[in-house]
């Protein structure tokens, strides 16, 4: 499914409600969650110009408290974060999203790109409560994420992942 900027809404949150829609239209019968991971990653990487890196680190169930590189569209992201480091680590430890304006002021920030100038970081839960994944987007200006990405992050991820 290809996107055309014109076709876009201008506002950000009709634009998320549009997305939604339209991944959740795409997702439709597909359960495995590899598959999900990837769509959703290359979707929303598609649909927002400021989305510099887009992807999922996924909760490694070999090693306790690590989260692994899953499916991403962008450069070459870091291939294993504990929990706790940095702002994918935080988000996963904590269990709630991470919005940072500034990654270079936020402490232990991990620079896989450098750059990175701000992140937003959502939890994923699976529909039992468990934290499977969280899911990382980049941008390369400051404060390009706020309240409005985090709420439509956190709802399409749930109806995504915790259905």
């Amino acid at each position: 499914m290809a996107y055309v900027a014109r076709d876009r809404p201008t506002d950000k949150a009709a634009r998320y409600a549009e997305l939604e829609d339209e991944i959740l239209s795409v997702l439709d019968g597909e359960p495995d969650r590899t598959a999900r991971m990837a769509t959703v990653a290359a979707m929303l990487a598609d649909a927002f110009d400021h989305y510099f890196w887009t992807g999922f680190y996924v909760v490694d169930p070999t090693r306790e408290g690590e989260l692994v590189v899953g499916p991403y569209q962008g450069t070459l992201g870091c291939l294993r974060i504990a929990f706790g480091r940095g702002v994918c680590g935080a988000a996963a430890a904590e269990r709630r999203t991470q919005l940072v304006p500034d990654v270079h002021a936020f402490p232990g920030h991990i620079a896989c790109d450098s750059r990175s100038a701000s992140e937003i970081v959502v939890p994923v839960f699976d529909a039992a409560g468990a934290l499977i994944a969280v899911f990382d987007v980049d941008a390369t200006t400051p404060a390009a994420f706020d309240e409005v990405d985090q709420a439509a992050l956190e709802q399409l991820l749930g109806k995504v992942f915790g259905t």
